[in-house]
């Protein structure tokens, strides 16, 4: 079963950053679109952000628009989310998605490779 890794979940106050990556062991970044989720205590798991192949256009919900970037380096086969100006009510746990296509979906259900989540805390 193919597997995604998170990483670079932590401890941040109000107003810090941190780095998510996502990458895996097991096939290529290249073909996939990758996505962001993120899932707090007793909420759906929701969307947050996606790349295309070509690492050029991305899309964010509105929720993080203009703090969060999502970004690809094909190379190193790694994606990652960078979180700026954090807020609390971003803390959750943010899973890595991916799915074979070019289509950028919001939906959790056409993602079919999926990362074990990386734990994000935002407190003072």
């Amino acid at each position: 079963q193919l597997q995604l890794a998170e990483s670079g979940g932590g401890l941040v106050q109000p107003g810090g950053s941190l780095r998510l990556s996502c990458t895996s062991s097991q096939f290529s970044l290249d073909y996939y679109v990758v996505a962001w989720f993120r899932q707090a205590p007793g909420k759906e798991r929701e969307w947050v952000s996606c790349i295309r192949l070509n690492g050029r256009s991305m899309d964010y919900a509105e929720s993080v628009k203009g703090r969060f970037t999502i970004s690809r380096d094909n190379a190193k086969n790694m994606v990652y989310l960078q979180m700026n100006s954090l807020k609390p009510e971003d803390a959750a746990a943010y899973y890595c998605a991916a799915d074979v296509g070019t289509h950028c979906s919001r939906r959790r259900d056409e993602y079919h490779v999926w990362g074990q989540g990386t734990q994000v805390n935002v407190s003072p």
